[in-house]
């Protein structure tokens, strides 16, 4: 097992990753679903604003930045917790095994989203997407995992 300084290190990066892309996937999908770009961010600021916030369509620092803030901060404690544990899969550097573990983190940070969580603390985004959206947009995250792993160990 890596020592926890890489592991925080790694995990900021393939996290930041996979924040950025699930965040594009929300804003593409949130337009095409609601007709706006912040809709499913601004969602994401119901942790702190409750479920008001999935209602706002438009950019704020209330509810767009908190919400990313908050995507992001999250996307990297996956990250984290992704480095950590498959870090001798990710040692290999294979492209199947790191999109495989990749894939499997991003399953079980999706159950824990929607079975272990309180509804206060789950993403959000899901009251302004559909199923398939949702899918699209943890694809991202995983991608984001799976790309910042492969990049951290290139040759």
């Amino acid at each position: 097992m890596p020592s926890l300084p890489a592991t925080l290190r790694h995990g900021a990066l393939s996290g930041s990753l996979a924040s950025l892309l699930s965040a594009a996937a929300l804003a593409l999908c949130g337009r095409r679903e609601t007709g706006s770009v912040f809709a499913a961010v601004n969602a994401v600021s119901h942790w702190l604003w409750g479920d008001e916030a999935a209602r706002r369509d438009d950019a704020s620092l209330r509810h767009t930045l908190v919400g990313y803030v908050i995507h992001h901060c999250s996307a990297m404690f996956w990250g984290v917790l992704f480095e950590r544990y498959a870090a001798r899969i990710l040692d290999r550097r294979r492209v199947a095994s790191t999109v495989a573990a990749a894939a499997g983190a991003t399953a079980v940070a999706c159950f824990t989203d929607y079975q272990l969580t309180p509804h206060r603390l789950q993403p959000g985004y899901e009251m302004r997407l559909s199923r398939p959206s949702l899918l699209l947009v943890y694809g991202a995250f995983g991608i984001g995992l799976a790309a910042g792993a492969l990049w951290l160990r290139r040759r």
